[in-house]
């Protein structure tokens, strides 16, 4: 299957004003960094010290958990700083271990989107579906369900597998030294250890750390919480006002992804540092996700929105998830 069609930069933007759209900053992804960080830290004062806001504090947190993603997100692409070891390390370390896992798999997923061979058309294609199983699946997302399923089981499953591919006498080893060889050549990192096994000792040592501060309490409450039940609800949310109910596959570039509008509550809780603006991302991958929603604003002045795939906020593309109506586009 040939790749999905491509936006052309130039049919949208004069020369100029396209190369202040895309230069990369030096500061700007550094301080969203700093900042997500730094909300996560003064919410968790904030519990500490009201506990009667913890179940806000969740909420906030696990947004910003999102967060750290999307920063990687941007790392993958090389957006967050002009200097790619720069990039690389912050995303690396201060955002997601996955950066280097993630990469070439999110790059696939935008050389095919919403093609059969995209690694993401599985989180779309479902779609429609009924409210019952919207709720059925909202409802596993907030009591960790989902997230034992996501995280603990494979995990499980993956430290066996690594266990056995160290016994001289397993065939296992041989099996797995051929998957470390074929992981996009990340031979040495998978070597060192599983990946699951990473994200379980950055946690832990984060639980030590609070632990042996007397704060135990709050990393339990306000860390561990928001990542079993928040930040799999928000992820789904973002996964099917991305791509759900588009068509696959989807030839026209300003409709294979969707663009929500997010007021200041959805940002809060929902869709922090402009994760919803996702179809001008893929229209043009080069811009760092600060640049999205001013790259929106000039689509709309030139009235190219009036092509694309958008929609008022997250409430009309859950109705138009459980089947409430067309995917008209809402500018």
């Amino acid at each position: 299957m040939p790749v999905a069609p491509r936006a052309n930069p130039e049919a949208f933007f004069p020369p100029a004003q396209w190369r202040a759209l895309s230069e990369r900053s030096r500061w700007r992804g550094l301080w969203l960094v700093a900042h997500c960080w730094g909300v996560i830290g003064i919410t968790m004062a904030v519990g500490a010290t009201w506990p009667v806001l913890i179940p806000l504090c969740v909420m906030v947190i696990g947004t910003r958990q999102l967060g750290l993603f999307i920063l990687m997100h941007d790392a993958a692409h090389a957006l967050l700083h002009p200097n790619r070891k720069v990039n690389d390390w912050v995303g690396r370390w201060l955002c997601s271990y996955a950066l280097d896992v993630y990469r070439p798999y999110h790059l696939k997923h935008h050389r095919f989107v919403q093609q059969p061979e995209d690694p993401d058309l599985v989180l779309s294609k479902p779609f429609p579906i009924t409210r019952a199983s919207l709720k059925r699946k909202l409802w596993r997302d907030l009591s960790g369900q989902t997230f034992f399923k996501q995280r603990v089981l494979p995990s499980v499953a993956e430290l066996k597998r690594w266990v056995l591919s160290w016994r001289s006498d397993s065939p296992a080893r041989h099996d797995n030294a051929d998957a470390r060889v074929n992981a996009q050549g990340h031979l040495k990192e998978q070597e060192v250890a599983p990946s699951s096994l990473r994200f379980w000792v950055g946690n832990a040592i984060g639980m030590a750390a609070f632990t042996a501060a007397g704060w135990g309490w709050v990393w339990w409450a306000m860390w561990a919480l928001p990542m079993v039940c928040w930040l799999p609800l928000v992820t789904r949310i973002r996964n099917i006002a991305e791509h759900a109910m588009v068509g696959a596959p989807q030839p026209d570039p300003l409709r294979q992804a969707r663009t929500t509008h997010a007021n200041w509550l959805e940002r809060a809780f929902l869709a922090p540092y402009w994760v919803n603006f996702h179809l001008e991302h893929h229209l043009f991958t080069s811009l760092p996700c600060w640049q999205l929603p001013k790259a929106h604003a000039l689509l709309q002045a030139n009235g190219t929105a009036e092509r694309m795939e958008v929609q008022p906020g997250y409430r009309r593309v859950l109705v138009l998830a459980t089947g409430g109506g067309a995917a008209a586009s809402h500018t």
